[in-house]
């Protein structure tokens, strides 16, 4: 079994020595393996892979596609990534970052205060990934440094040179307060167009419902949006935050996410990028074939997954699942008016874009826990 590719929301890629498709894990999951039979097809064998910043092919296709990569994107990337090399630093940045790490804020005020060292507040320094004072305490989760950081001036969203802000390490990391005062700062819930993962999949799937919420609060999408171009699209639409926190396990997550809109067939609504996979897999199929527990088929079914979609057959799923009971029941059986109405009420909130205001709405108690799918 071979590793490919490495860094933080880069693809890892997992080959068999055989011939045949590679298979590859979920674009964020290079610290937290999925467990087992969680895999993914990922990659044609015809289709370049993305490592990074690292694009490689297998094929002779590639000189073909190459073409249709623009070089000033990859020319203005790379430009934004670079440490600053402008200014003379005798051990100013060295001095913040010490503060930083011990989480030293009254100091670090101190010294942001003086222009000397304010003018490298934004500077990107230090061993192994090179990175600004504020994206090192996000890290850290040094909350006050943070704080202090961002009244001096600290650039929100600034990138290291993996293209991950501050914000994508604080989710990283698990640091809830890290995350509310970078949001409320400014910080854009879906991180970098230069990464090709982002925070929400991160919290997906690690589980974190609570920051989760914040970042769904604050806009970040629900379903998969193509941030590569056409010739890498691969199967990213079936690696979206509602099929990590599936295949993880996180039922809390998952709930939440189609609560927010999260499309309940493919967790994606860009006809185009499904139109590009060979062999799409909706979720209702994932979570069958996964052996995900039964309550995750009935949310879907709940939400309004097509039950007509999944190629299911009873000799390749569980035996006497009851997942898979639910949805030949569901096939058998019209819904209910009431669970028409509900998804009705939904869609005409998805289309608002508000489609988890329903509390907001003057209506019985019981009802909204109804329309909430609470008890």
């Amino acid at each position: 079994m071979e590793r490919v590719g490495s860094g933080s929301g880069s693809c890892l890629e997992q080959r068999e020595p055989t011939t045949g498709p590679p298979l590859a894990r979920s674009a964020c999951c290079e610290h937290h393996p999925p467990p087992k039979g969680a895999w993914t097809t990922f990659f044609s064998s015809r289709t370049p892979h993305i490592s990074g910043f690292t694009i490689y092919d297998e094929s002779s296709t590639w000189e073909k596609e190459q073409r249709k990569m623009s070089l000033m994107d990859i020319t203005k990337m790379f430009s934004m990534l670079q440490p600053r090399e402008d200014e003379e630093d005798n051990g100013e940045s060295e001095e913040l970052n010490r503060a930083v790490l011990e989480d030293d804020y009254r100091t670090l005020d101190q010294l942001l205060s003086q222009d000397r060292y304010k003018k490298f507040i934004n500077r990107k320094s230090g061993w192994g990934v090179p990175s600004t004072p504020l994206r090192l305490a996000a890290t850290k989760g040094h909350v006050r440094s943070v704080e202090v950081l961002l009244a001096h001036g600290a650039e929100v969203d600034s990138l290291d040179v993996k293209a991950q802000t501050p914000l994508f390490m604080a989710v990283s990391n698990g640091h809830r307060e890290c995350v509310k005062v970078l949001l409320e700062a400014g910080a854009s819930p879906a991180g970098s167009v230069y990464n090709n993962c982002s925070p929400l999949l991160i919290a997906a799937r690690d589980g974190d419902v609570d920051i989760l919420r914040q970042l769904l609060d604050h806009g970040a999408e629900t379903n998969v949006q193509a941030r590569l171009p056409e010739w890498a699209a691969n199967s990213a639409a079936c690696s979206g935050p509602l099929y990590l926190a599936a295949v993880y396990g996180h039922l809390e997550c998952f709930k939440l996410l189609l609560l927010y809109g999260a499309d309940p067939d493919y967790n994606c609504t860009e006809e185009r990028v499904i139109a590009q996979i060979k062999e799409p897999k909706t979720l209702l199929e994932t979570c069958l074939r996964h052996g995900c527990r039964s309550k995750f088929i009935e949310l879907l079914i709940d939400f309004g997954a097509n039950v007509h979609l999944p190629d299911i057959t009873v000799d390749k799923t569980a035996p006497h699942s009851e997942g898979l009971e639910l949805l030949l029941q569901a096939r058998a059986h019209p819904k209910s008016l009431m669970s028409q109405s509900r998804l009705a009420m939904r869609r005409l909130l998805k289309q608002t874009g508000h489609p988890h205001a329903l509390g907001e709405l003057s209506i019985p108690v019981a009802l909204v826990n109804y329309l909430q799918h609470q008890p």
